[in-house]
């Protein structure tokens, strides 16, 4: 690389940073988490205004296999961090009720995502039917655990039971959609060795079985406070980039080995690690390489381009989505006995998207799933059903029905549910 490209690139970092720092923060001001800011920066960077002049200019050929990268690498930490923040405890007390609802809200939305595929496939070059139809249905089942905790934190939702049962039903519901999005890589990976992807359960058990527990036996012996040595940073990083190399082996995406090795870190005895390093691996993920993913990400929509038919397939794309997870969440709610103001709530919160998203319809396109024109419907789908999220929460659910909740004689949940 020339000191002319290195030039090139650390500018575009710059522009990039200060760019997702402004909307991110025009967003909270209106009401929306960061993300939805963030998202939007990078679109508006890519083609879609001024036939591609800003991001010719910023960002030329040269630089983006490196942009490119720092995308992929950011995503891989995010997803170490969402397999590392997966708590098995969010059900305790609610299983039932959580389980009933995540898979409603899988199966639902999965369904007619299948079948609005098959309605889209004919006017589309997919590639593999079976993969794009399979995709289409995890894609339309996702919901975003992360910016899920962000709307609920910022509602003063977290810690109620509401805010708890939505948290299980997310993170239940996002393991299901990744296993359906690993069946849908495998199918469409394509490559010589097809027989690789036989070794993701043995792997996944390696991991959950045996990694798991030699891990904890050094951290179980650490004492909370002690410092943190540079073997333990350099174990966990070898981990994370070795677990992302295995699943891309096998015929995978990166993405699922980093979210396994993720969920393999044990939970007691890296108390140190979690307080001292995880922070500063959020910060850095979330300021600059998570920003760099939304501009890569925008290069690829071009909205400029939309049109009468487009604009069709994109009333049906959003129809599918909010209807199928809203009627799903909803409808798992009444049959546990939650009450139907509560139950349409869990709807309106399995709808969040957000960055999840992203990275499921970039996965998407990487495999030749999706065209460039249904990726930039979708990506408006991530942006709308996230969007909405706060503004119908406030509505349906405002504080002082929170507050009211709140109180020792409301009966929100069955009695299984109750934490």
């Amino acid at each position: 690389m020339s000191p002319h490209t290195v030039a090139l690139l650390l500018l575009g970092l710059a522009v990039i940073v200060a760019v997702a720092r402004l909307f991110g923060m025009l967003a909270r001001r209106l009401g929306q988490p960061a993300v939805i800011g963030e998202i939007v920066a990078g679109i508006l960077l890519g083609p879609t205004l001024f036939g591609g002049a800003i991001s010719g200019t910023l960002f030329p050929a040269e630089v983006r296999p490196s942009l490119t990268l720092l995308a992929d690498l950011g995503v891989c930490l995010f997803m170490f961090l969402i397999g590392l923040h997966l708590d098995h405890t969010l059900l305790r007390g609610q299983s039932r009720t959580a389980s009933v609802v995540s898979f409603g809200a899988i199966l639902l939305p999965f369904g007619l995502g299948v079948l609005l595929a098959l309605h889209l496939a004919g006017g589309h070059e997919t590639g593999d039917r079976t993969a794009f139809v399979l995709f289409m249905g995890a894609a339309m089942a996702v919901t975003a655990f992360p910016v899920l905790a962000r709307i609920l934190t910022d509602n003063g939702l977290l810690d109620t039971p509401i805010g708890g049962l939505a948290l299980a039903c997310a993170a239940v519901g996002d393991v299901l959609a990744w296993a359906l999005l690993a069946v849908v890589a495998a199918l469409a990976g394509g490559g010589g060795h097809p027989w690789r992807v036989l070794f993701v359960v043995p792997f996944a058990v390696l991991l959950l079985g045996v990694v798991r527990p030699l891990l904890a036996r050094p951290a179980a012996r650490r004492p909370v406070s002690g410092p943190l040595t540079g073997v333990v940073l350099v174990a966990v990083a070898a981990g994370l980039l070795l677990s992302a190399l295995a699943t891309s082996w096998m015929g995978l995406h990166a993405i699922f080995g980093a979210f396994l090795f993720g969920a393999a870190m044990p939970r007691e005895g890296t108390l140190a690690l979690r307080r001292r390093v995880l922070p500063w691996i959020e910060r850095i993920c979330t300021v600059l390489l998570l920003p760099v993913f939304f501009m890569v990400a925008g290069l690829k929509v071009d909205l400029s381009r939309l049109d009468t038919v487009a604009f069709g397939e994109l009333a049906l794309i959003l129809l599918v989505a909010i209807g199928g997870k809203f009627g799903g969440a909803y409808l798992g709610g009444r049959v546990t006995g939650v009450r139907p103001r509560h139950s349409a709530v869990l709807g309106i919160l399995m709808n969040t998207r957000g960055l999840t998203e992203l990275i499921v319809l970039t996965v998407g396109l990487q495999l030749g799933v999706l065209t460039p024109e249904l990726y930039s419907l979708m990506i408006v789908m991530a942006l709308v059903t996230t969007a909405m999220t706060g503004v119908l929460l406030r509505i349906v659910y405002p504080e002082r029905r929170i507050v009211e909740d709140r109180g020792p004689r409301t009966r929100t949940f069955p009695e299984e549910a109750v934490p």
